[in-house]
Formats: structure tokens, C-alpha cells, sequence
């Protein structure tokens, strides 16, 4: 599941859900591993780790990367800012193409699997009409690609999984 909703004004809240029958420990060591977003991260980005592995996450870590948006190459940073292993972790842009951007991922033992959690607090340069017009349908067609493939890698292909139904994306501008 994924759906969105204000948080602040100028800002989005995108959150996805996804349930796996795999162990939290081997699904929380997967995220761990920053060279494995490339693998979650649709192709259209050209999406690029550029800090060498290993890459030893805790608190303080920077990560580089390197996409394209829209056509257009850029550079990320990302700062993590919370460590909490096995459960929880949030990256924050330093740099990048955002105003500002704070994921947080967090993962839970639920019905004999893991429940994993994104929450995205996001802002952008252009406010609510760059919004609507380029980013809330990029990052739907993100978080899309990226449950499917957290699909194929922890549960087999969608349509071998009982009960899994395509995920929604909402995104509502805050009411600050």
C-alpha cells in the first residue's frame, strides 16, 4: 500500500507499506546496504550509488549518488540521521535535487513476516505546481517500482502472492 498526505505547508508526506514472509533481520540487512537502492530504483533514473562499498551505516553517514531526472543529470547526498538496527533508519537530503527530504524506513515483525514502512516528508522547488505537474507522479511511479521489486526479491512474482494488490499513491499538499 502506498498513499500520501500534508504534512506541512509546502510540504508532501508520501508512506508505503509492504509485507514480507521473510525474517526482519535478513529484510532490515538488504536496506542496509545502500549499493541495494539501485536495485529498487526504476531505470528511467539511471540511478547510480557513487560511495565505494562497503559502506558502514550508522549515524553520520554520508552516501553519493548520481541520476537523472527528467533528463536532466544531477547529484544526491544523503545524511543518515537515525540508526536503530533492526528496525528503523532515516536518510535526509543534504544535497540534491529536493527543498528537502526526510525518509524514514521502518520495519516491524507482523503475521510471521515484516512489515516494512517508508515515510517520505518532501518538499520542491516550484511548490504545488511542481508537484502536481512532475514530482507526486514521479515518485508514484517510484515507490511503484520499488514494491514490485521488493515483490520479485522477498515474496516471488506479484501475481504468485495471495492477496496482494497493486499499490495506490496519494499525494495532498500540507495544510501549514
Amino acid at each position: 500500500m502506498i498513499s500520501a498526505h500534508p504534512t506541512l505547508r509546502g510540504a508532501w508526506r508520501l508512506t508505503a507499506e509492504f509485507w514480507t514472509p521473510r525474517p526482519l533481520a535478513e529484510v532490515f540487512e538488504f536496506f542496509g546496504d545502500a549499493h541495494n537502492l539501485q536495485e529498487l530504483t526504476p531505470p528511467f533514473l539511471h540511478f547510480q550509488v557513487l560511495t565505494p562499498s562497503p559502506i558502514p551505516m550508522g549515524v553520520g553517514t554520508t552516501i553519493d549518488y548520481r541520476l537523472k531526472m527528467h533528463g536532466f543529470p544531477m547529484r544526491w547526498r544523503s545524511l543518515i540521521s537515525a540508526w536503530e538496527s533492526p528496525f528503523r533508519f532515516v536518510d535526509e537530503q543534504v544535497r540534491g535535487p529536493y527543498t528537502f527530504w526526510h525518509h524514514e524506513h521502518t520495519f516491524s515483525e507482523q503475521d510471521g513476516g515484516t512489515l516494512i514502512r517508508d515515510t517520505v516528508d518532501y518538499g520542491v522547488p516550484g511548490g504545488w505546481l511542481i508537484n502536481t505537474l512532475f514530482v507526486q507522479r514521479d515518485l508514484r511511479n517510484i515507490f511503484r517500482y520499488r514494491t514490485e521489486q521488493m515483490q520479485r526479491r522477498f515474496a516471488g512474482h506479484p501475481a504468485e502472492v495471495p492477496g496482494v494488490q497493486p499499490p495506490l499513491v496519494r499525494i495532498r499538499e500540507s495544510l501549514r
